[in-house]
């Protein structure tokens, strides 16, 4: 069983979370698209350095932090069916993928009924599938099938997407992270995986990575309360820190041709290490907020920060950027600002639905942050 301690850090980091990634969906460097090795091109500046520092580097802990506890919760509820299970996970995650992707679908059709939003969503290039094709309006019917089901203009839907794969793969995941003789090379394999940056539609190297390692925390009853001492934090916060200051430098400066690989592995480092820090370092920051009424109320809608903000965060960020380009500091008040207003604006909506409508508040969450 989970401890009463331990089910606070679980919605604590999931709300966190949650909220950390509005922030990494504003960044608006000129290389806005973040891959691990990812170099701005632009000279290293108090906003570049912060910008890509956190987005790219102390906020990187984030996904793999919700499969971790995705893949622990799941492994608690072995008592039930898997079929009975899969059934739930239906309502739970298929169904809030189709409703929030039709409603990015939506949200762009209308957008691009008028000239100005409409020119905001072309530069963003968010709907270009081709050199002819640059907008929704333009989709055939097909396409518009394949952006709702496959592509969606929410993009942050894809984490439900493979976490609803891993889930009806569950099965197959225990037998591979419990039997002694294939646990060993199925976690080579998924680690390699994930050292590769490895991504499908259906799967990618580092859900699947971390939410087995959930699942094989509980089976083991891996002690997640108290750090061994090969899991100080104190240890793993100085890496944590220096390694991702390290490779914003690098980013910025190119030091050497080939540096894609050493800015990919330098993030990994930053990953694990970010994880280890905030989960065995940061207990009583977790007793403090989660100690206050407020907080708590709060981090019932984490679901909707997550299925709210995009993709109404990149047509935003690409309208204040082509409204307020002639102001000093314009990019810093963007990355800050936005996500701020943009998280407040959805904790409102949903608390407003969830006492006005609770039954479609439901629907709409899959029945989270009903309580």
């Amino acid at each position: 069983m989970l401890s009463a301690f331990n089910s606070q850090k679980f919605r604590f980091w999931s709300f966190v979370s949650m909220a950390l990634l509005v922030f990494v969906h504003a960044y608006n460097l000129n290389e806005n698209y973040l891959q691990p090795w990812t170099m701005p091109h632009e000279p290293l500046t108090f906003t570049t350095f912060t910008e890509y520092w956190l987005a790219n580097g102390l906020f990187r802990f984030r996904i793999p932090m919700l499969f971790m506890i995705s893949g622990y919760l799941f492994a608690i509820g072995d008592t039930k069916l898997h079929k009975q299970r899969v059934g739930k996970r239906v309502r739970t995650l298929l169904y809030p993928y189709l409703i929030w992707s039709a409603v990015g679908l939506l949200l762009t059709y209308v957008l691009e009924l008028f000239p100005y939003s409409r020119n905001v969503v072309d530069a963003t290039h968010m709907m270009q599938i081709s050199d002819h094709t640059k907008l929704l309006h333009q989709y055939q019917w097909y396409e518009v099938l394949a952006r709702w089901i496959f592509f969606p203009v929410s993009y942050q839907l894809w984490f439900i997407r493979v976490l609803l794969i891993y889930n009806l793969a569950y099965p197959a995941i225990r037998w591979c992270v419990l039997h002694p003789m294939v646990r060993w090379i199925f976690f080579s394999v998924v680690i390699l995986l994930w050292i590769a940056t490895f991504g499908s539609i259906l799967f990618e190297g580092e859900g699947l990575l971390f939410f087995s390692l959930g699942v094989w925390l509980q089976k083991k009853n891996f002690n997640i309360d108290v750090a061994n001492k090969w899991l100080n934090p104190n240890l793993w916060g100085i890496v944590f820190i220096s390694v991702s200051v390290i490779k914003t430098i690098l980013a910025f400066q190119s030091y050497f041709n080939g540096i894609e690989p050493v800015l990919l592995f330098m993030h990994k480092i930053v990953v694990l290490s970010g994880l280890i820090t905030v989960w065995y370092g940061c207990n009583r920051l977790v007793k403090f907020f989660m100690g206050k009424r407020w907080f708590v109320w709060l981090s019932a809608f984490s679901f909707m920060i997550y299925a709210v903000h995009a993709p109404l965060v990149l047509y935003a960020t690409k309208a204040f950027m082509l409204e307020m380009h002639h102001f000093n500091g314009y990019r810093m008040f963007i990355f800050i600002l936005l996500p701020i207003i943009l998280i407040f604006l959805a904790i409102i909506k949903a608390a407003i639905l969830r006492k006005g409508f609770p039954k479609l508040y439901s629907f709409l969450t899959g029945g989270r942050g009903l309580q």
